[in-house]
């Protein structure tokens, strides 16, 4: 078994916002819409690799909340696709949980919380 996630799923209360908001950031690390529903929106790679990354409203009805703890890891392929995803994500009304720079393990990360409060990073491998 070569790959252990099949896609990532983060909640929303404003799946149009969150949606501007995505259409923006995931563009920087080469990643559109593929999937467009009422209750979610699915995306993907612009190769068509198949959705990767969703956004949704939850399942349940009730509110979306972030996890205490949780955080979703995107992969940039440039240090330059790290900045702009986390300048873009500051322009659209993310909050910085972490300049991008290079961390413990040698790699380069930027991050950032959504409006519904999820933590998400964009992370280029360096070595």
């Amino acid at each position: 078994m070569s790959k252990v996630i099949g896609f990532v799923m983060i909640g929303t209360n404003d799946l149009e916002k969150s949606s501007k908001f995505y259409d923006a950031i995931l563009a920087h690390l080469g990643m559109k819409r593929i999937t467009v529903t009422e209750r979610y929106i699915g995306y993907g790679s612009s190769e068509g690799n198949g959705v990767k990354f969703y956004i949704t409203k939850p399942h349940n009805k009730e509110n979306a909340t972030a996890g205490n703890g949780t955080m979703v890891a995107l992969s940039a392929e440039t240090k330059e696709a790290v900045d702009k995803f986390h300048t873009t994500a500051l322009k659209n009304g993310a909050i910085n949980e972490g300049d991008p720079g290079v961390r413990s393990d040698g790699n380069y990360y930027g991050y950032v919380r959504d409006h519904d409060g999820n933590k998400i990073t964009a992370r280029c491998v360096l070595s």
